[in-house]
């Protein structure tokens, strides 16, 4: 790789920072070894940033994130922080974030590894070999539509309004990464949406089609509402492929498909942007939230985060080789017995710590790199 990569870290809340430097700790690895000439960088975003500045994302955080080549964030958000009013509060540093950086599309997948298989809710049958990838439109629809608001009300009573709203160019962006996606995995996009009571969901189906049509005809696009997608993901999860959907139900399914494949440890994400002049920014964070429970006591799973890392490897830099090495090093790790908390326990596994968990990765990606090395 030509010239020094800039990687903004942001630990944030909670497990941010105990993940966070499990990631650390294999991207300096992966530097030492592999050469991928990684600068680090590191910034304040959430309620540290409220407790240092004031405000949940400042604008020196904001200015180092349009520059770098990619972001890495841990979570935000806590109890210490939940009487802030919501503009303040450390979730709107991450959705500020996201806009300004022009992030619309985030990229959740849920994969099941063999060695976990058991961990699911659901049936060893119905999870084994699982891998779906849910597309999520992440800069509009409810969380962003205007207006919005509490409200007094002639009669005493407050009303509470969002809105959920969609333009046809925010669909079609989205949906084209989708079907980019489906044509380097098995060529098949389940639409999701509400369009039998919701207008932005009629249109949302009706552009989705359009563009189908016009580009994508090699990829089978199938359309399924939501509640119905809620109840195929815990009956029949092996179904789809990719699901491509709006910012809330992407929320929820995402979530939901998570704990299908055991634990919201496990899920990583990324969130793109537009390629503009061969450059797209992005940010990469784990799902699983600032789990502020468990924070401190060295027992979060890190391999989210460093799932994450894999992605910002593939997805930012084009370094697919490398992240198919991490990727094996963690399937190798969990094949092994080796365990974090949420992971559960039983006759052959070893449980450790978030550390443990993180070392042990870095042990098994030098193996790997032991074993090249005399095959060369």
């Amino acid at each position: 790789m030509s010239g020094t990569k800039r990687i903004l870290l942001l630990p944030g809340d909670g497990i941010g920072p105990e993940v966070m430097a499990e990631v650390e700790r294999v991207v300096e690895w992966t530097n030492r070894n592999l050469k991928l000439g990684f600068a680090i960088e590191r910034g304040l975003v959430g309620g540290c940033s409220i407790d240092a500045h004031g405000i949940p994302l400042s604008d020196a955080t904001l200015r180092t994130a349009m520059e770098v080549d990619a972001v890495l964030l841990g979570a935000v958000g806590g109890p210490k922080w939940n009487d802030i009013p919501f503009e303040r509060r450390p979730e709107a540093g991450l959705l500020q974030l996201r806009k300004k950086l022009g992030l619309f599309a985030n990229l959740r997948p849920s994969l099941v590894f063999d060695a976990l298989a058991d961990a699911s809710p659901l049936k060893r049958p119905l999870v084994e070999g699982l891998d779906i990838l849910i597309v999520r439109e992440l800069t509009g629809g409810v969380y962003f539509g205007e207006p919005r608001g509490i409200e007094s009300l002639p009669n005493g009573e407050q009303r509470g309004v969002n809105t959920h709203i969609y333009t046809t160019s925010e669909i079609v962006r989205v949906a084209r990464v989708a079907f980019e996606m489906a044509r380097k995995r098995a060529r098949k996009v389940h639409s999701v949406e509400k369009g039998n009571v919701m207008d932005a969901g009629l249109l949302w189906r009706r552009v989705v089609h359009d563009l189908h049509a016009r580009e994508f005809p090699d990829v089978a696009l199938l359309d399924m509402y939501a509640d119905n997608c809620a109840m195929q993901l815990v009956r029949n999860p092996k179904q789809f492929d990719i699901i491509l959907t709006d910012n809330l139900f992407g929320d929820i399914l995402s979530d939901e498909a998570a704990m299908v494949a055991g634990s919201l440890g496990l899920l990583p994400s990324a969130s793109l942007g537009a390629l503009e002049d061969g450059r797209r920014r992005a940010m990469y964070e784990p799902a699983h939230g600032s789990a502020p429970d468990i924070a401190g006591k060295g027992v979060a799973n890190p391999l989210a985060a460093l799932m994450s890392y894999a992605m910002m490897l593939d997805h930012s830099f084009n370094r697919g080789e490398d992240a198919s090495r991490l990727m094996t090093a963690i399937r190798d790790v969990l094949e092994r017995g080796i365990r974090t908390a949420d992971l559960g326990s039983g006759p052959g596994i070893r449980r450790v710590s978030t550390a443990e968990m993180g070392m042990a990765v870095v042990d098994s990606l030098a193996r790997q790199y032991e074993r090249h090395a005399l095959k060369a």
